[in-house]
């Protein structure tokens, strides 16, 4: 396939909403099984531990999979939340969910998101999931929407 170089909003906005519900389910599947096994039950708790990190790791693989042909050349190489996405699922997919690295990009611990360091074993949570999202969903809008990329055009 080839590079993408835009997506519509109307695109953007089917794999937010998307997102959102995987999100939101996840969350009531939580709730409803503390509500079900009362207050003080460990292993329900346990199990809810375990699983978190695993299915967040494989939102985030989903996530990038619905832009996974972006144009390298459009998503820039400054450590923005593309790039982070980018190397977290690079990693996750094939270094053993422990963080490494991309010598194309500028990727600095501090200023990113998730504040992964190389190394580092990959373990996504909900608050972690939600805050690459947004940023990712932020930074799609801001450099691949065709409408946006239509007006700098025109400027």
């Amino acid at each position: 396939m080839l590079a993408v170089k835009n997506y519509s909003q109307q695109y953007i906005d089917e794999c937010r909403e998307k997102i959102n519900l995987l999100l939101s389910t996840y969350k009531d599947l939580v709730t409803t099984s503390k509500e079900q096994g009362g207050s003080d039950n460990a292993k329900l708790n346990s199990a809810i531990e375990m699983f978190e990190p695993n299915f967040f790791n494989n939102m985030l693989l989903a996530l990038n999979d619905y832009f996974l042909h972006r144009m390298r050349g459009l998503e820039k190489k400054d450590g923005n939340p593309l790039n982070e996405v980018r190397i977290l699922c690079d990693s996750i997919m094939n270094n053993n969910s422990k963080m490494g690295s991309d010598k194309t990009i500028k990727y600095e611990p501090a200023k990113s998101v998730l504040k992964y360091k190389v190394g580092d074993e990959i373990k996504l949570y909900e608050k972690d999931f939600e805050l690459i999202s947004e940023g990712f969903f932020n930074e799609i809008e801001k450099s691949f929407y065709e409408f946006k990329l239509f007006l700098r055009q025109c400027i």
